[in-house]
């Protein structure tokens, strides 16, 4: 890095964008195998959230590998660098006010513990969406599963890959035995029990 390089202040700081907004600003942290709901249910949140009036945006793994992280791949180096990347997109959001909610599988406890650490103690919450394999490979929307079955994808997450499951999540949403109006009726409820909506 360049010693070139100075840290400018914020004019408007991350405590006076909470008071505008009125809500605490998080990330919520979906993890979880391919298929498992992460996305589905961070969006549905996304938009109970929104009719509340609270500022929130989805980062989902697809999306985002469409333009910021375009240029990565599927190695055990290419998913390290796509997490470190939108953890320092998060505390952007963090630090602008708002609820930030990432989809992704991020399989490596490592690496889901680098962006807890970026930012301040309360402002990661690990949603683990807990679904088996087995249940996954059966819903398959994107017919990944599949495909990984041929090795006509390599390093897939749960076939061919590792997912190393949190140890310690602040969250779990069993998405294998309820649906995602039931996985988003929890998150509420826990949300709103700790004071972050």
């Amino acid at each position: 890095m360049s010693s070139n390089i100075v840290w400018h202040e914020a004019s408007v700081t991350k405590d006076e964008r909470r008071s505008q907004n009125k809500h605490q600003s998080f990330i919520l942290w979906f993890t979880g195998l391919s298929a498992s709901g992460k996305s589905s249910i961070a969006n549905a949140f996304a938009r109970q959230l929104y009719e509340r009036g609270n500022q929130a945006f989805v980062l989902d793994g697809d999306n985002v590998r469409h333009g910021l992280n375009k240029d990565l791949g599927f190695d055990e180096s290419g998913r390290k660098e796509n997490i470190r990347r939108i953890g320092e997109v998060s505390k952007l959001f963090i630090e602008s006010g708002q609820i930030v909610l990432t989809a992704f599988i991020s399989p490596y406890r490592e690496d889901r513990q680098v962006v807890r650490e970026l930012v301040e103690d309360g402002e990661f919450i690990e949603v683990f969406v807990k679904c088996s394999v087995e249940t996954c490979e059966k819903r398959d929307p994107k017919g990944l599963y599949k495909k990984a079955r041929k090795a006509e994808i390599a390093n897939f997450t749960g076939i061919s890959a590792p997912y190393e499951e949190p140890e310690n999540p602040e969250i779990i949403l069993d998405s294998e035995h309820h649906t995602v109006e039931e996985c988003v009726e929890q998150l509420t409820s826990i949300l709103t029990a700790k004071g972050y909506i």
